[in-house]
């Protein structure tokens, strides 16, 4: 996730440069975005960002942007929309893929913990915390919906940071994705193992 974090500084440098030749318009709301992101302020950048997007949706920057926006607030369904919506614009930026896998791995967390659930309409919903007196179990029970979301999650996380690799062979953190990959891979093996004995 610190990767994740750190790149978007770089990206909202870069898209300035591509905001000027295209539209003005787009530069102020990118940059009001990014003073709302120092600030802290996440929901603020994601409203600008998103008119940036309304305005022009072909600055890859700008979804990048969005997305590390959605992923720092820990909205991580949005998040991964966007991230796919960036891949489509820019599909050889390895970092995209990384981030994705990331907030791939982190919501299927938030489902495993039932930090979030899938409501019948097949949404993600935030639990409210109004369950806080009793006891969590140590292994919460999940619909076969949530656990099915949860595997494709995983696996998909794990395609992702395999596409990182590929698309970044000498990135500095090779081994330790490498090592990530595994052990994302033993939990599915794990996991799968448990609901086959159920």
């Amino acid at each position: 996730m610190k990767k994740a974090l750190l790149l978007v500084s770089v990206l909202f440098i870069s898209v300035i440069t591509t905001a000027c030749i295209n539209n003005l318009a787009v530069q102020e709301l990118n940059n009001k975005a990014q003073s709302f992101m120092d600030a802290g302020d996440y929901q603020g950048a994601i409203e600008r960002l998103k008119s940036s997007i309304d305005l022009d949706s072909s600055v890859f920057e700008t979804h990048y942007n969005l997305a590390v926006a959605y992923t720092k607030a820990e909205d991580y369904a949005n998040a991964i929309k966007v991230y796919n919506d960036a891949i489509k614009l820019k599909p050889d930026f390895a970092d995209t893929y990384y981030s994705l896998a990331v907030c791939e791995e982190n919501l299927a967390g938030d489902l495993f913990h039932s930090i979030v659930t899938i409501d019948e309409n097949g949404n993600i919903v935030r639990n409210d915390g109004s369950n806080s007196d009793e006891e969590t179990p140590s292994e919460p029970k999940l619909t076969d919906t949530a656990y099915n979301y949860m595997m494709e999650l995983l696996n998909s996380s794990v395609k992702h940071y395999q596409a990182y690799l590929e698309k970044a062979p000498n990135a500095s953190d090779a081994d330790e994705v490498n090592t990530k990959v595994k052990e994302l891979n033993q939990k599915i093996a794990e996991l799968t193992s448990t609901k086959e004995s159920e």
